[in-house]
């Protein structure tokens, strides 16, 4: 495969006779980046373009293949999964130069004469297992970073969403450089032989149960890991509120792919009278979106399985339904819910939902909200909806999570000059844009020196140190 291949060319694909072990992948792609294939801006450029090309010219069979597995529109598919990746990629394609040069570091008295840089390096073989709930998007986006920096990479997707896992096993071979390039489909054995291997980075996308798996793996090997987890992203409104804006934004971002998005807003915190103003148009903006009857839409997604239904179902307490609260197991369908009346020790409190159930909690006000929010693990997401300055200012100072939002849902994913990722129980590292290039690369300090011997102020630091030299060095130090 040259450098500057066109990309649409395609590779020679896997020969799939031959029986190949999840850890032997990971030593061929290691021995790729040990001779350099992957460090070329060259290389790393034909690589973007490959995927930029993948998507394009196979929209149709992966956009079938999400359906297959979560129930999802094409048209949200194309949005979500296929475009959100394709702007990635081209940002990363038009910023990769200026991201790859070296910076420029100013020096201390006691190193001039010289120059310091620092310059990126790749980290080298990285491992990146990905999810079912979006496993196009979260299986390529990290990619794109891990690229851009110049490494070497085996993907896992999700055995959960098997169509297209089968889908990406048979394109990445058409279109990436196999020498450095993998896909390792699989379940929990294949992903446990993966960990065992000591890669240069872990990027793990899914829960804290198994996150917590990776990261204590990883640390046989003192591997870094990034973790994009979850947990529970909630909703602050106030009465400067509009009502009816609001409720667009919670219907599109929280039964988008039928809630089951990382980010989705997981619960709401309002004072009573904004609360009881918000649940009927919050019924009236499902309606528009979905129709008086969601499971006939075709723009209504499915839970990704049966367990997962059960556990959804079995959070909803049907005397606090406000409106929803249908499910059919045979269908993988569970209707968008709102629940009232909601406590903060209800089962629907204890843990992320992921799914199309949203509680609503009344509070006094945004100090009460502060509380409650920050007695509880870290959310990958807060969102607040007011236009109130003193309130937004305190819930910028006063609490803590991986992304703050004002008067909008989910849309700092598709932002990619933001990094996106997790603090506390809801992660670790972060990505997008060039936040995927430092996530992926070390940066290395370079002093170069003119060749001579020690000068200028270093000489008053090397003994012998007369008293005249010492008044000096004391000096000098001081500034």
């Amino acid at each position: 495969m040259s450098n500057e291949q066109p990309a649409t060319e395609t590779v020679d694909p896997v020969d799939t006779t031959v029986d190949i072990t999840p850890l032997e992948h990971a030593a061929a792609v290691r021995e790729a980046f040990r001779a350099g294939v992957t460090r070329p801006v060259e290389w790393r450029r034909g690589q973007l373009k490959a995927i930029a090309a993948m998507l394009a010219e196979n929209s149709g069979e992966i956009e079938g293949a999400v359906r297959a597995d979560l129930g999802k529109p094409g048209a949200e598919a194309l949005v979500t999964e296929i475009s959100a990746v394709q702007m990635e990629i081209s940002d990363a394609l038009k910023r990769l130069d200026k991201w790859m040069k070296p910076r420029t570091a100013s020096l201390s008295a006691m190193t001039l004469p010289g120059k310091g840089q620092v310059v990126r390096d790749p980290l080298g073989t990285v491992l990146i297992i990905a999810p079912w709930n979006y496993p196009v998007n979260l299986l390529l986006a990290p990619l794109v970073g891990a690229l851009a920096a110049g490494n070497a990479v085996i993907l896992k997707p999700s055995e959960m969403a098997p169509h297209t896992s089968a889908v990406m096993a048979e394109l990445f071979p058409r279109y990436l450089d196999r020498r450095a390039v993998r896909l390792v489909e699989g379940a929990v054995e294949e992903t446990t032989q993966l960990l065992t291997y000591p890669w240069d980075h872990v990027f793990y996308t899914g829960n804290g149960a198994v996150g917590r798996i990776v990261m204590e793996t990883a640390a046989k090997h003192l591997t870094p890991v990034t973790l994009e987890l979850g947990g529970k992203s909630p909703v602050f409104i106030d009465g400067t509120a509009d009502i009816d804006a609001v409720a667009s934004w919670l219907a599109w971002g929280k039964f988008l792919n039928a809630g089951q998005t990382c980010v989705a807003p997981d619960y709401v915190l309002a004072p009573p009278e904004v609360a009881a103003a918000l649940v009927p148009a919050l019924k009236a903006a499902v309606e528009k979106l979905y129709g008086a009857d969601p499971q006939a839409s075709d723009d209504f997604g499915r839970i990704i399985n049966d367990r997962h239904l059960q556990r959804v179902t079995g959070l909803i307490d049907q005397r606090k339904v406000a409106f929803g609260g249908v499910s059919d197991a045979a269908d993988r369908y569970i209707s968008p819910t709102v629940l009232t009346g909601v406590t903060l020790d209800d089962p629907v409190m204890q843990e992320e939902i992921f799914g199309p159930v949203l509680p609503v909690i009344t509070v006094a006000d945004r100090d009460e909200a502060v509380e409650i929010i920050t007695g509880r693990d870290k959310p990958l997401a807060l969102y607040v909806f007011s236009t109130d300055e003193a309130t937004q200012e305190e819930f910028t100072t006063q609490t803590s999570s991986g992304g703050l939002v004002f008067n909008a849902v989910v849309l700092q994913l598709a932002v990619s000059t933001l990094p996106f990722g997790g603090v506390g129980a809801s992660g670790m590292g972060g990505y997008h844009g060039e936040y995927g290039m430092r996530t992926f690369s070390h940066e290395k300090a370079v002093l170069r020196k003119s060749g001579k011997g020690p000068g200028g102020a270093l000489k008053l630091a090397m003994p012998p140190f007369s008293p005249w030299k010492s008044r000096l060095l004391r000096r000098v130090l001081k500034g």
